[in-house]
């Protein structure tokens, strides 16, 4: 068994270095499926290094620029919507598609889409987190999101009393930290305050005799 600052250390490790992997594997795949295309790859086969890659960035941009103005038509949600569902058909892989989808719109959205995080209490008792989107209705009442954990992109849209719910001091960061991790992350920045009290040792029988 490994002593627990070596599982520590190894965690920590693990923490920055897999990420960085992932994403290096991630740009390199990219970068190898488009420059190995067969008329990619002949037409810069005597070119330098810094021209292929220059070409290859290029033709990406324009492949998700296409993708993404396609997706603005009704033929771009039904080729999503077919692809969503052959996808969540194959066990194993639609987990890595999923997770992948999730993480990409996540990134790409941004916290700064979502507002104020508040406190809604959805039962008795029960407190939920919801985003402030900015909205208001005619009569009167905001408009919330009430995302699910651990896929924010999913959720309610909930209209709600302004003296409903609870605005609380936190970030955004923070409140999508905690929904994203099902409940398990913490912000690392607040710390949990212990009040310590100095007891004063009780005098012993000797002493007692000292005194008398």
């Amino acid at each position: 068994m490994l002593p627990p600052s070596w599982k520590r250390d190894i965690a920590s490790g693990l923490i920055v270095l897999v990420p960085l992997l992932v994403t290096a594997y991630v740009v390199a795949f990219i970068y190898q499926s488009i420059a190995n295309l067969p008329l990619l790859e002949q037409a810069l086969a005597n070119q330098p290094v810094v021209v292929r890659v220059v070409v290859t960035l290029v033709l990406f941009a324009l492949l998700v620029l296409s993708v993404g103005y396609l997706m603005r038509t009704t033929v771009g949600d039904l080729l999503e919507q077919s692809l969503d569902n052959v996808m969540n058909r194959l066990p194993g892989l639609r987990v890595v598609y999923n997770a992948s989808k999730m993480a990409v719109e996540t990134a790409v959205s941004g916290p700064e889409d979502l507002q104020t995080p508040v406190k809604l209490e959805t039962w008795n008792g029960m407190r939920m987190t919801a985003f402030k989107t900015g909205k208001t209705t005619d009569d009167g009442k905001d408009v919330l999101f009430l995302p699910t954990a651990p896929n924010i992109t999913t959720g309610f849209v909930v209209e709600v009393e302004p003296d409903r719910y609870e605005e609380v001091d936190e970030k955004v960061e923070d409140a999508l930290t905690r929904i994203l991790s099902a409940g398990f992350g913490e912000n690392r920045e607040q710390s949990i305050q212990i009040d310590v009290t100095e007891e004063t040792p009780a005098p012993r029988a000797d002493d007692e005799a000292v005194d008398d």
